[in-house]
């Protein structure tokens, strides 16, 4: 009754239409053809009009999407997925906003973007070897957008919603994002450093990571350093004895070792993107390097 009253011009014929939309036998690729389908009773004309005088209330769904049974880990950890996907519009040269958006081009083999319209989508993962997940926010880029800055309050909106729909609270672990590369994970960490979030991320492997700063060396007096020494991911000399390390053996890839070094930051610069109106001094934002 909810759903119907959310429809209240045409709501028999949406209700058709996502029925037709269920008891397709394959992929819908014509709406005159799925107003063919048996459970849809109506014309075409009546579906036209029905999606004419449709909405979705984007906010109702997003909180819909949720509350629904979402996988953990065995700490009872969420874990969820940020990364952008393209919708392609080559030939829509009046649409608002598209973007040269990454993604091999198959006319030629050459070209590696498209025009589109980029949308960052956030799934929540499961255990296990299985490439299902649940969707549960999806956010359209604009060219003026901060990459950054919007998927801080994607994150802090979903957050949000979890709490809301009793998917996390006090005492539970922290909800995993993982991100691809391209992202700025130093600069997400620092903006949702008051969220329970914990990030994973990919980072180039020529980066220069820093320990924690030391006393001051020698006898004179003045300003505590603020970087220690350098940790240079191309450059093994510079590596320490990881805090932990461990090793198991696949069985189509051979033995396989991860090493961890905790307490690491890299030297932030103002001239970097997002830091140029930063307040007073930069932070140093550790974390952990597996």
């Amino acid at each position: 009754m909810e759903l119907y009253a959310a429809m209240p011009r045409r709501a028999d014929a949406l209700f058709e239409l996502v029925d037709a939309v269920l008891c397709a036998g394959g992929p819908v690729v014509s709406l005159p053809e799925l107003s063919l389908e048996a459970v849809h009773r109506r014309g075409h004309g009546a579906m036209y009009d029905a999606l004419a005088q449709g909405r979705l209330d984007v906010s109702r769904l997003r909180l819909a999407l949720a509350g629904l049974e979402l996988p953990r880990g065995t700490d009872r950890q969420i874990s969820i997925a940020l990364d952008v996907t393209p919708w392609p519009r080559p030939d829509a040269d009046c649409s608002p906003e598209r973007l040269h958006c990454h993604r091999p081009c198959r006319c030629d083999g050459v070209r590696q973007t498209i025009p589109g319209w980029p949308y960052q989508v956030a799934a929540a993962l499961g255990g296990g070897r299985t490439s299902w997940t649940g969707p549960l926010d999806a956010v359209r880029l604009g060219p003026d957008d901060d990459l950054t800055e919007v998927t801080a309050a994607q994150v802090r909106d979903l957050l949000a919603r979890l709490r809301e729909a009793g998917q996390w609270r006090e005492g539970d672990p922290e909800v995993l994002f993982v991100l691809d590369a391209g992202y700025d994970i130093v600069r997400l960490t620092w903006l949702l450093r008051n969220e329970p979030a914990r990030l994973l991320g990919r980072i180039r492997a020529d980066r220069v990571m820093h320990h924690p700063p030391g006393r001051r060396k020698g006898p004179t007096k003045g300003r505590q350093p603020r970087h220690g020494a350098p940790f240079r991911l191309a450059d093994p000399a510079t590596h320490p004895a990881p805090v932990q390390e461990s090793t198991s053996h696949h069985n189509r890839f051979g033995a396989a070792t991860a090493r961890c070094w905790g307490r690491l930051h890299p030297k932030l610069e103002r001239r970097q993107g997002g830091w140029a109106d930063h307040p007073g001094d930069l932070p140093n934002v550790e974390g952990t390097l597996v």
